[in-house]
């Protein structure tokens, strides 16, 4: 890359470096926390908050559990001003919160400052001035010395308003650009300024180190601070803190190995928000510390809601894959990936297990207000079987048999394949209720009656097109007895093969469901009933496994084949079909197709496409919570005052009506 000769590292190393901090495996305990959100974050947004966003935003923080928050700079504008105001005379500052406020060291920015403080319950005042070399020499080109006595002037001006205006203050001081700065001078200006204040165990200061730029390695910030910490004036009486930036994109390493090197506390920002890349990410930093098993005394049990909040009022929006919060933070589209956080969540509750160690997971998404069903295992094309079952078992209640689980697997990923889409679990649940529930196009049992002669026999009436038969069956159990009845209508051979049923783990719990998988020319089928009556479960089971079988296939009002793999064709592929793909599929031109479909079906092909897609539209009016704008889309309608229409044109009444009717 061209260009890099002309930049160099323009951090300074301390005088003496030590390395103590590096024999610390980890920290013990979480630091001082203070967010900086309405202050540091709030400067750096296109459209600053308004009042009441900014007050909306403070009670935010303190239902998170910050005790001490920066609320902004009040010289700096009028809004800034009157936000502080509106907090101390709305008395909304609970008695454990202690705000903070950011001054230039300039006398008249100092005094506005104290001004706007009158009656603060508890505030720290937070002095800052530049001090790094090049502040020095091409902002202010003043002299060191010039520029500490800024520093000790302005800690002069704020110890004597301190004593003249109402209020309980503590001091805070910043070498801004400390990360620019020499270390030996920058703890001259901080010891200059401590020597103006005399800290003591009764009235502690804030020294605060901040990477304004951040310009170095993570472990060259740590040998700062832990120079800092060694060489600090009154150090026993000063809460050393820090005010990363993430310039390098190291913010949160930086500030976890400034505390490794003996920093009391740090400031930064939910999600990182600041001025360029941002500031320290305090919700990576406390979830980094609950992660290892410590209480990093800040509340995120409503992570939704705090991005939602966050996203509201700052008009920022949180990354996908931001830490902890982001939307697929949690999600596992891999099948391997799925997998193995299903079987680790079956293991955790097989041996109640306390300690979380589920594979690909840090945390446990409940613990920050996420959802299994929604959040953690998510279905597209590059899932597995593991993760389909395991949707379908979290959200419906269905339990696929292990030898079944590989069919549904390929079935769900091939639709997300072809349609390029994540598929939502209704959508998944639809597919499957469409292929393995619903799926009984050319006959169905009606009623059976059951006897025992010689075993079993079954009187099965089975609905055959237009006609019904009644047809008797033997076998050694009722399912047996069906079978062959069934076998023995249509003239076809297969083998029972499979059967397995549980009671249904959501919904209604008095329903059972029942798998039923047979064999026929070497092919499996498989089929899924649900029912209040076990027996009656089993039957649909069997009859959606049956009617896949070719021969049966084939035996309904349609005798051409091509017409049967025609209208199969656009059954499965309902949502994009068009005269064109049926074509390309079929060999045959627009013109012929669409004469042939119309003869052999008595139907258009458009209108067969509205009649698959409202029927699927009906059934999840009745099986799903799902709205119908959602159902609209489901269904291949993007418009949906175009789908409530056709709805009503077919069924004459809405669906809305639909579902309120059935």
């Amino acid at each position: 890359m061209k260009n890099f000769e002309k930049y160099e590292r323009m951090y300074f190393m301390p005088p003496e470096v030590s390395y103590d901090w590096v024999r610390k495996e980890s920290l013990e305990k979480p630091p001082v926390w203070c967010s900086v959100d309405l202050r540091d974050g709030n400067q750096a947004l296109i459209e600053p908050m308004s009042l009441e966003e900014k007050l909306e935003f403070f009670e935010l923080l303190v239902e998170i559990g910050f005790k001490e928050i920066e609320v902004g700079f009040p010289a700096a504008s009028e809004t800034e001003y009157t936000f502080l105001r509106a907090l101390i005379e709305r008395k909304m500052i609970p008695d454990d919160v202690t705000i903070q406020v950011l001054t230039q060291a300039r006398e008249h920015i100092i005094r506005k400052t104290f001004e706007a403080l009158e009656g603060a319950p508890h505030a720290v005042v937070h002095l800052y001035n530049s001090t790094s070399v090049a502040q020095r020499e091409q902002v202010f080109r003043k002299t060191r010395e010039e520029i500490k006595q800024i520093a000790v002037e302005g800690a002069k001006l704020l110890q004597a308003l301190a004593d003249e205006t109402d209020g309980n203050f503590t001091f805070e001081y910043s070498p801004e650009s400390f990360s620019g700065t020499e270390m030996d001078y920058a703890l001259e200006v901080c010891n200059a300024v401590l020597d103006i204040w005399k800290p003591t165990k009764e009235k502690p200061v804030i020294i605060n180190i901040p990477t304004t730029v951040e310009n170095a390695m993570p472990h060259v910030f740590a040998c700062q601070v832990e120079y800092f910490t060694k060489y600090l004036s009154y150090r026993e009486h000063v809460v050393l803190s820090l005010h990363p930036h993430n310039d390098r994109g190291c913010g949160v390493a930086t500030a976890e190995l400034g505390v490794l090197a003996g920093a009391d506390r740090v400031e930064g920002t939910l999600f990182g928000n600041g001025e360029r890349t941002g500031n320290v990410d305090l919700i990576t930093l406390a979830m980094n510390l609950f992660s290892h098993g410590i209480d990093p005394e800040l509340d995120f049990s409503k992570m939704p809601h705090i991005v939602e909040t966050y996203e509201r009022l700052t008009r920022m929006k949180v990354g996908m894959r931001q830490p902890y919060a982001g939307e697929l933070v949690f999600t596992a589209f891999s099948g391997s990936h799925q997998d193995a956080i299903a079987k680790g969540m079956k293991w955790r509750e097989e041996g109640h297990i306390d300690k979380w160690t589920v594979p690909y997971l840090p945390i446990d998404p409940r613990d920050v207000g996420r959802r299994y069903e929604s959040d953690v295992i998510r279905i597209n094309s590059q899932s597995g079987k593991g993760g389909v079952s395991y949707i379908l078992k979290q959200n419906y209640g269905i339990s696929l048999p292990e030898k079944m689980k590989e069919e549904v697997g390929y079935l769900i990923k091939d639709v997300s394949d072809k349609a390029h889409k994540e598929l939502t679990p209704e959508w998944i649940y639809h597919i499957f209720e469409d292929h393995y529930i619903n799926a009984k196009g050319v006959f169905y049992i009606e009623e059976s009656h059951f006897r025992r002669e010689n075993g079993i026999l079954a009187d099965a009436v089975i609905v055959h097109g237009t006609s019904k038969h009644t047809v008797t069956g033997s076998g050694n159990g009722r399912l047996d007895a069906i079978s062959n009845a069934i076998k023995q209508y249509f003239g076809v051979s297969y083998e029972l093969s499979f059967y397995e049923e549980h009671s249904l783990t959501k919904g209604s719990s008095s329903k059972a469901v029942a798998y039923v998988g047979v064999i026929c020319n070497g092919k499996h089928y498989w089929g899924t009933g649900i029912n209040a009556d076990i027996i009656s479960a089993s039957i649909e089971a069997l009859t959606v496994a049956v009617n896949k079988i070719d021969q049966i296939k084939n035996s309904d009002g349609y005798k051409d084949e091509r017409m049967i793999a025609i209208m199969n064709f656009i059954q499965e592929n309902y949502l994009d079909v068009t005269l064109e793909s049926l074509s390309e599929k079929f060999y045959l031109s627009k013109p012929y197709l669409s004469k042939y479909i119309k003869e052999k079906a008595g139907s258009t092909f458009g209108e067969i496409v509205k009649r698959v897609r409202m029927k699927k539209a009906r059934t999840l009016l009745k099986s799903s919570t799902m709205t119908v704008e959602s159902i609209a889309e489901a269904v291949g309608y993007q418009n949906v005052e175009h789908f409530n229409r056709l709805f009503k044109k077919a069924y004459n009444m809405t669906p809305i009506q639909f579902r309120n009717h059935g």
